[in-house]
């Protein structure tokens, strides 16, 4: 879950090697889609076979482990089998991209090996994805590659390619594509134009550009963006910090490589200037000197400082200087059309806040829920409307709600740490998986999918359909069963924990009555609902802090629906017995308080840490707040004492 900035950081620390490639093999294809920004029928110039191992076990040399083949149409090479045969039997991992169509039983048995295979659609049926690749009966050699592949056990990503003249397939292609495989995403959600500045082909791929807010309807803003945003200042580019480049190179550790030997950081980069021909040079010349190089060969200059260098859409625009020279020629020059995408995302960003977000309180902590699907006003249930709150605090976590839940099998999940039906929790890094298992036992399919941060205070959660969501009036804000499985973790962190109790505030003072089921807690809170302000009568939260101890009311009520999201000093507990006197006595063996505290602790899922944190909680607690039994009758009597206490 880590944000861009975080990830370009640790970048930036790692030593400086080319770990991964790009290679396109050809830029000719079968298809002529309308879109197509690289396509040519010239084959002459491109790299051998012989040249295309030297150069795998050049870059291999110097730590290079992944690759990403592409094209043009990578499978037009009569040779691809034993491209691609090299290429990821000298690698970690791989990824491919292709239409599809010339896929063989040789080539899907090959691409039975593990990586990342992504076959593009371009619409839903037939008459639409021919129009936009301008090949006839490709639709159908798509098609038929998938079935190979499938017949294989080759699995593949479906990657969905919506422009103008397919965008209103586009839900038939989502379902197409969710019909061919487990995996699908969507490509580029906006046209960049052709690699040779071909006013034709630019005027066509201009034609099939979406409008802005289509663009940001696909490819919506991630909330955690919003965090790290700052009023202030637009941001400015003094003179002397325009190096449109550096940044970037300084950061990369991935090169590209075209068809021809020409060697740079980035695929976009098309300008001669900018690329090392291999066949006149070295790899390691390539990437230990030219590649550095080029970071103080491009300067903004003034176009750049008076437009995107200082424009305060800047953090929500995508334009980067390859793509001012892609359409003008210039690195340094705005492009008009991702200044419309930018403007769209700023809207977009403010509507998320208002219709995507809400904070609630509880125990002292701030929790913020976003969701894919926007909130409306029956979304929970009324039992949260006291913990509503207007915004973050000094402790807030967040959760984020998704409505798919990606594939993760069970190897990729990391160290498993607990396992009892319907939920398995596992250590991945500085994760934690939480996966909603069968109650079989079995660890598939998953019905729900939880990802939180080393300290639970962020996680996304993956839902397997909207319909409760939708359905509104939910009783969970992570959707789980009860809240207590995230709250109680965070609580083990705050010197905090549930407690099976009756919470009320007396007088300015908490009082909690502690026990189990048939106890007596909604009993004891009718009693006293007119002498006390309920907080909550079945489930309630204790924290210590540096001035004592406090109680919090939650919304996991029992047979008294009153809630409260008021704290109150705690004042005394009070373990409840029914009986036919009505008397309050002191506990003075720490032992016993313990023994009684702990049988009604709440327990989410129990790991070592969770319950070292809570039992040295319990220890405290018995040590520094008054404990007592109270035995009482339905009279009514016990008032006058709990009074006097």
């Amino acid at each position: 879950m880590q944000d861009t900035f975080a990830t370009t950081k640790i970048m930036a620390a790692t030593p400086r090697l080319p770990l991964k490639g790009s290679l396109d093999l050809t830029y000719r294809c079968n298809n002529r889609c309308r879109h197509c920004w690289l396509r040519t029928t010239d084959g002459s110039g491109e790299l051998s076979l012989k040249e295309i191992i030297a150069l795998v076990d050049d870059a291999r040399a110097m730590g290079c482990r992944e690759w990403a083949i592409s094209g043009g149409e990578p499978m037009l090479r009569p040779d691809f089998p034993e491209i691609f045969d090299y290429i990821t039997s000298h690698a970690k991992s791989y990824s491919i991209n292709t239409n599809g169509t010339l896929i063989t039983e040789e080539i899907a048995k090959l691409m039975t090996r593990k990586g990342a295979k992504m076959v593009a659609i371009y619409g839903a049926t037939a008459d639409v994805h021919d129009h936009v690749t301008q090949n006839p009966d490709s639709f159908a050699a798509t098609m038929r590659g998938f079935s190979l592949l499938k017949n294989a056990g080759a699995g593949f990503i479906v990657q969905i390619i919506p422009m103008k003249d397919s965008y209103h397939q586009l839900p038939e292609m989502i379902a197409l594509a969710k019909s061919l495989s487990p995996h699908y995403r969507i490509g580029a959600s906006w046209l960049y134009l052709s690699a040779g500045a071909d006013p034709v082909r630019n005027a066509e791929i201009c034609a099939q550009r979406l409008p802005p807010r289509d663009v940001v309807e696909l490819d919506r803003p991630d909330f955690s963006c919003l965090e790290k945003e700052q009023d202030g200042d637009p941001p400015t580019c003094p003179e002397g910090e325009d190096l449109l480049f550096s940044p970037c190179i300084k950061s990369r550790r991935d090169f590209h490589v075209d068809p021809y030997g020409m060697m740079s950081f980035c695929s976009f980069i098309k300008d001669p200037k900018m690329r090392y021909d291999l066949r006149k040079g070295t790899f390691q010349d390539a990437w230990d000197r030219f590649i550095p190089s080029l970071a103080e060969k491009v300067r903004g200059g003034e176009e750049f400082r008076n437009n995107c260098g200082s424009c305060d859409y800047g953090k929500d625009c995508r334009w980067c200087a390859v793509y001012g020279y892609l359409e003008h020629g210039r690195y340094s020059a705005p492009v008009d059309y991702l200044c419309d995408v930018a403007r769209e995302i700023r809207s977009c960003k403010e509507a998320m806040k208002k219709d995507h977000r809400r904070y609630f309180m509880i125990g002292g902590i701030t929790i913020q829920v976003d969701s894919d699907i926007p909130f409306t006003e029956t979304s929970f249930h009324p039992k949260f409307s006291s913990f509503i709150v207007d915004g973050p605090g000094e402790d807030t976590v967040s959760i984020r709600h998704h409505f798919e839940i990606p594939d993760l099998p069970v190897e990729k999940r990391g160290k498993e740490l607990y396992r009892k039906s319907p939920w398995a929790i596992y250590q991945k890094g500085n994760s934690w998986i939480y996966a909603g298992i069968p109650t079989d036992g079995t660890l598939s399919p998953l019905h729900k999918l939880a990802v939180f941060s080393h300290d639970h205070s962020a996680c996304r959660i993956y839902n397997n359909n909207e319909d409760t969501f939708r359905k509104g009036n939910m009783t969970s804000l992570t959707m789980f069963p009860t809240d207590q499985i995230l709250v109680g973790r965070l609580l083990a962190d705050r010197d905090g924990f549930f407690l099976h109790s009756c919470g009320a505030v007396m007088d300015g003072k908490g009082l909690l009555f502690v026990g189990h089921s048939e106890a007596g807690k909604s009993t004891t809170a009718g009693l006293i609902a007119g002498q006390a302000k309920i907080l909550c009568d079945d489930r309630n939260i204790v924290r210590r802090f540096a001035d004592g101890w406090k109680v919090y009311g939650t919304w996991s009520h029992g047979d008294v629906p009153d809630v409260s999201s008021r704290s109150a000093p705690l004042h005394a507990i009070l373990f409840i017995e029914k009986s036919d006197v009505n008397r309050i006595a002191r506990i003075e063996d720490r032992r016993e308080i313990v023994r009684r505290l702990l049988a009604c602790v709440i327990r989410p899922f129990v790991t070592n840490d969770w319950w070292e944190k809570t039992l040295d909680g319990v220890e405290k607690m018995a040590r520094e707040v008054p404990c007592y039994v109270m035995q009482f009758d339905k009279s009514g009597a016990i008032v006058p004492e709990l009074k006097r206490l």
